[in-house]
């Protein structure tokens, strides 16, 4: 079976790097499905899971923006944060949940455009970990 090299790397550190038989990322236009061979590009990406088939596995790690560039036979994701499944914590991922959602409650009432955007932004952020973590457990 053919594979690429996926790194996927923030402005801290490399997260994962490794061979892998296709991604699916969420671009800002949408899903965009990635297999070995695809044309060169750059995409821009929204806040959510990244979804990585593997060995015959699936996985999905936790990407916060950024961009994706695909090359002749590697896959590099610049993404501002990412998180892999195992180092997110679901309990603060809920908080962070629970804030945002007052937030944008209280924003609309003060029709505070600024603060409604960034309070919409961290519950995405929150949403994606819970979401990918809770689909690593069920994969597990």
């Amino acid at each position: 079976m053919s594979t690429f090299l996926l790194e996927i790397v923030t402005p801290e550190r490399l997260i994962y790097s490794g061979e892998v038989t296709s991604i699916i990322a969420k671009s800002v236009e949408g899903d965009m499905g990635i297999l070995p061979g695809h044309i060169s590009m750059v995409a821009p990406l929204q806040i959510g899971a990244l979804t990585v088939q593997h060995d015959k596995k699936r996985s999905h790690i936790a990407v916060h923006g950024g961009f994706l560039e695909v090359r002749r036979d590697k896959v590099v994701v610049l993404a501002e944060s990412a998180e892999l499944p195992e180092s997110i914590d679901v309990d603060r991922a809920r908080a962070a949940r629970e804030r945002a959602e007052l937030r944008i409650e209280s924003s609309k009432m003060h029709q505070d455009e600024v603060d409604f955007r960034r309070a919409e932004l961290a519950l995405k952020r929150a949403m994606t970990r819970i979401d990918v973590n809770a689909t690593d457990v069920v994969n597990k």
